[in-house]
């Protein structure tokens, strides 16, 4: 009679290992395969140009994740909403730099590409 691999309580302790890190490696090659997908879609959109307004302006906050006791890194990301002339609205991610300059009622021509800000130059 010998040890087997698998068997017994031990093969039971290593399904509670191996499902928690299998779960995750799912979680993050679906949160990859997200990024791939809209990345490709955003390449693949022609740029636009339109006249536009700023309708609005928020900002997220968050922090990464926690490592070894102590709070994770925070980060801030900006977001800027365009109505367009043909009462379409848009809300694109810009860069803090372009959040700064931009103002509520500013009106100009907004240039994107799928989803991704391009620029927006006041008229």
């Amino acid at each position: 009679m010998g040890f087997e691999m698998g068997s017994g309580a031990f093969g039971r302790m290593e399904w509670l290992f191996a499902l928690p890190l299998a779960v995750a490696a799912l979680a993050l090659a679906a949160r990859a395969g997200l990024w791939l997908y809209r990345w490709s879609r955003d390449n693949a959109a022609p740029v636009q140009t339109q006249p536009a307004q700023v309708a609005a302006k928020r900002t997220y906050t968050g922090h990464g994740p926690d490592s070894g006791g102590m709070r994770g890194h925070a980060y801030t990301r900006y977001f800027a909403t365009f109505q367009l002339d043909d009462a379409r609205r848009l809300e694109l991610q810009v860069t803090g730099r372009e959040y700064g300059q931009l103002a509520e009622g500013d009106r100009g021509t907004l240039t994107w590409q799928g989803s991704r800000y391009r620029g927006f130059v006041r008229s």
